[in-house]
């Protein structure tokens, strides 16, 4: 299965061979595709063929929404106090757990702000828990030892994103959408996001905070 590219931000995270080849195709519907091969079937129109290396040349910093023919997603408010002290409180722990599984601390600071908003006593209505929301039998999964402590939650769920993003070839997109509704459901569904309303607005808010954070950094 060819591994789909979520614009300029996958190429960026996980970058390309220079001379690799980067498709954009645009079906009727206005969605985009990046892709790293030809896309089949009569639904998709080719609007350029480029280099890695070229595109990441002409775009820098930019960074495209997916699913959208805009170069930015939909604007992100600013994080509240309460949000800003949380990410202030745990900003060197994250640095230092996303160095360990090799991702970017970014990716940690979106998912954390969309999963508990820096809440490390934060539990979801399922009985997910802490700042990764970690359910119970994920936390054992992954040997927490304690799920109520931010470091251990933290390293729980970094270390199940970065199994994920291996199982799902370093697919973003798939990767956060099995982190909520579990890999089965990304692999059930022919290793596509999962049609569930809270799974694709995940994916969305991750995103987007994952933009707001690497654009506040000058990144």
């Amino acid at each position: 299965m060819n591994r789909a590219i979520l614009g300029l931000l996958a190429l960026l995270a996980f970058p390309l061979a220079a001379q690799c080849d980067v498709y954009k195709y645009v079906d009727a519907a206005g969605n985009v595709y990046f892709t790293d091969s030809p896309l089949k079937g009569n639904r998709y129109e080719l609007e350029w063929r480029r280099t890695a290396a070229k595109l990441v040349s002409e775009q820098g910093k930019t960074l495209i929404a997916a699913g959208t023919r805009r170069l930015t997603p939909p604007p992100v408010q600013a994080a509240p106090r309460d949000l800003a002290i949380g990410r202030a409180r745990y900003s060197a722990l994250i640095d230092v757990t996303a160095r360990e599984f090799n991702l970017y601390p970014d990716l940690l600071r979106a998912m954390i702000r969309t999963e508990s908003g820096y809440d490390p006593s934060a539990v979801s209505s399922a009985g997910a828990i802490g700042l990764m929301q970690l359910m119970p039998a994920t936390a054992e999964r992954y040997h927490v030892s304690d799920i109520w402590n931010p470091a251990d939650n933290l390293r729980g769920g970094a270390e199940y994103m970065r199994d994920l993003l291996d199982m799902f070839s370093h697919d973003l997109r798939l990767a956060l959408a099995a982190y909520n509704a579990g890999e089965n459901a990304v692999i059930k569904y022919g290793y596509r996001v999962p049609p569930y309303p809270e799974t694709q607005q995940y994916v969305r808010k991750v995103l987007q905070f994952l933009w707001a954070e690497r654009t506040s950094a000058g990144s």
